[in-house]
């Protein structure tokens, strides 16, 4: 690859990734918060090596133009004025040399950083994807729910007090939580939901991703709903409701599900990509 390439290149994605993270919270589509500090210097020493690497082609070179000039004289000299056999007159160290088209490719993700960020994932993969499993829970370590209502909870909280709580301290309780909406392909497809008055289904799933490291490893938390139809897909709703009655409450045939009382649209929060409880302003 030509340098001027390789400067651009590494200017680009410096650029990329500290407005991704400084000007834009766009790299929480694709990471945890706590990258943050590293994206932030490695996008600064991107930008310094770009920054070097482009300086080193443009700054003066007059004593290796003349040392070039030298040799170039020597060479006439020896060779006769350093006409190839050709008789085109190219000498020794000529370069004909081209970067491979393919390596304009490279620009791209470094562009897609600046002007169009990949969208976050959302619907379309959780729909696709089985619920991640909540670890199993002593009951000694489940505490008392606080009395407040509607209870603020998150939705593993939730599934594993519906699933595993043999106090059934859930039982009645109206609880609220937040999420994305999530299409329930089961129902769409003509499986066995609840369904309104014009044939159209009203489950569907509250969903939250959880990131380990980055949205390659990402997993998704689900909760059913019943009793309202769908927002559009991948809307943030807080919604609030009791526990649907399906199964045993505090064992495994118990499901994850609310009756909905209330769903209000919310904006994204800033810890999409983690349950957790939306920080309060």
């Amino acid at each position: 690859m030509k340098r001027p390439l390789q400067a651009l290149l590494l200017l680009l994605s410096g650029l990329g990734l500290l407005h991704a993270t400084l000007v834009t919270d766009d790299y929480l589509r694709y990471v945890k918060q706590g990258m943050h500090p590293l994206l932030v210097a490695s996008g600064a020493l991107l930008l310094v090596l770009g920054t070097a690497e482009a300086w080193s082609l443009w700054r003066p070179r007059a004593q290796d133009a003349r040392q070039a000039d030298a040799d170039t004289a020597d060479t006439d000299a020896d060779t006769g004025a350093g006409t190839a056999p050709d008789g085109h007159g190219h000498g020794p160290g000529h370069d004909h040399s081209t970067p491979p088209r393919v390596a304009w490719l490279l620009l791209l993700p470094a562009l897609s950083l600046l002007f169009y960020a990949p969208p976050a994932i959302g619907a379309y993969t959780a729909s696709r994807e089985t619920p991640k499993a909540v670890t199993v829970t002593d009951q000694d370590d489940f505490d008392p729910l606080p009395k407040t209502s509607p209870l603020p909870i998150t939705l593993t909280d939730f599934t594993r007090r519906v699933q595993q709580d043999q106090d059934r301290a859930i039982d009645g309780r109206t609880v609220e939580m937040t999420g994305f909406v999530t299409p329930d392909k089961g129902t769409s497809a003509g499986g066995g939901g609840d369904s309104g008055d014009d044939g159209t289904t009203t489950t569907w799933y509250l969903t939250r991703a959880i990131f380990s490291c980055c949205a390659a490893d990402a997993q998704f938390v689900k909760v059913r709903v019943h009793g309202t139809p769908p927002p559009p897909a991948d809307t943030w709703v807080t919604l609030t409701g009791t526990w649907h009655s399906s199964g045993t409450l505090g064992t495994s045939s118990a499901e994850a599900a609310v009756d909905a009382d209330t769903v209000k649209e919310v904006p994204r929060p800033p810890n999409a990509y983690a349950d957790a409880l939306t920080p309060t302003r």
